[in-house]
């Protein structure tokens, strides 16, 4: 997958006009990327769409129009783009209750190194934790953390094939796994893939 360049960026004043039709195009879009795990742990695989819209939504909410401020945005969301030999994915981890929240992240130090998934009956995948920021601390984990997973040669032709994929989270404070994932999802994923994108 290509990343965004400027050209692909709607002007603001495009955007506005546009906004609630393209909204509604990446939220059917999500549907097809998002995967609960468990009660309180959400994952979105990115792709270019997905980020095209976060930018977007950026340069509305911060009225970002200068040529190297976009170009700041466009250096600071590319890397969520998987490039065809990975999958990118936004883990979300979410409470309610703000001191139910707090307590979940104090307890959870480290979960976003026990992620991983797995192409047919192949070995698991570890997730890669890939931060920008130092969000996390010793004594708590972020509510946000960006993971890639990386295939090599023969889990990325058994994908493409069809092979079933599965994911889960192998840590016994929150152990999850869903084998295999959702047909949409898959599907969606295996497009991450392909050369011609």
């Amino acid at each position: 997958m290509q990343p965004l360049r400027v050209s692909d960026l709607y002007p603001l004043e495009v955007y506005a006009q546009m906004r609630e039709e393209f909204k509604n195009r990446v939220i059917a879009h999500k549907k097809t990327r998002r995967l609960p795990l468990g009660e309180h742990m959400t994952l979105l695989f990115e792709d270019r769409l997905t980020v095209q819209y976060q930018i977007q939504e950026m340069l509305r909410i911060e009225r970002i129009f200068e040529p190297d401020a976009v170009r700041a945005e466009l250096d600071a969301y590319n890397p969520l783009i998987p490039d065809g030999q990975n999958w990118k994915a936004t883990l979300l981890i979410e409470y309610e209750s703000p001191d139910e929240r707090v307590e979940a992240l104090r307890r959870l130090v480290g979960i976003e190194d026990c992620f991983w998934m797995r192409v047919g009956s192949g070995m698991r995948l570890s997730g890669i934790a890939d931060e920008d920021l130092d969000r996390s601390t010793p004594e708590k984990t972020a509510a946000v953390h960006f993971l890639r997973f990386e295939l090599g040669d023969r889990d990325w032709r058994q994908a493409l094939s069809g092979a079933p994929l599965a994911i889960g989270i192998e840590d016994r404070r929150y152990a999850v796994t869903v084998d295999p994932l959702p047909d949409e999802i898959a599907e969606s994923l295996r497009a991450d893939l392909d050369p011609a994108r």
